[in-house]
């Protein structure tokens, strides 16, 4: 049941305890027991809205900034990404296969705030050897929900 219940409410949350129950075949009180203890276990660790800000009037600059790193003896990675984790700038902290150890995601109100979060928080962290600071430009889709609208074809048809 757990996996059901989990596969749903990923892609949404807000579906009603009654409805959920419904559509898994299931007792109330069994599914709200089931997502009560996967919360106690950080199995489910939030609920999140997916917001399209380009639809707003807010300016948001969202940054992806690859770490490169030294990791601390007898400590490896951890110790690094708690401290990079740490700042309210950040939003996700991901160990990395590949040239770089981390990938950081953050977000500001522009590119200057960004760049100065990289030059005087992450840059001068000792462990820190290198970034690499990518902008995200415009978001196609985001956690499986497409943000734009499809793209139509304007030419028109011509037929013989």
């Amino acid at each position: 049941m757990r996996e059901k219940i989990l596969a749903v409410i990923e892609k949404n949350s807000r579906i009603d305890i009654r409805d959920l129950a419904i559509l898994l075949g299931e007792s109330e009180i069994a599914v709200a027991n089931e997502i009560a203890e996967m919360e106690r276990e950080h199995i489910i660790c939030g609920y999140h809205t997916l917001i399209n800000w380009e639809n707003t009037s807010e300016e948001k600059v969202i940054a992806l900034i690859e770490v490169k790193v030294t990791p601390q003896r007898g400590m490896g990675f951890d110790k690094i990404a708690e401290r990079i984790y740490q700042y309210s700038e950040v939003n996700a902290v991901y160990l990395m296969s590949g040239a770089y150890d981390f990938t950081v995601i953050l977000e500001g109100k522009t590119m200057r705030q960004v760049a100065q979060f990289v030059s005087d928080k992450l840059s001068p962290l000792d462990s820190v050897l290198s970034t690499a600071t990518h902008f995200v430009l415009k978001k196609y889709k985001d956690h499986g929900t497409v943000l734009c609208d499809e793209f139509q074809d304007e030419r028109m048809l011509i037929t013989p």
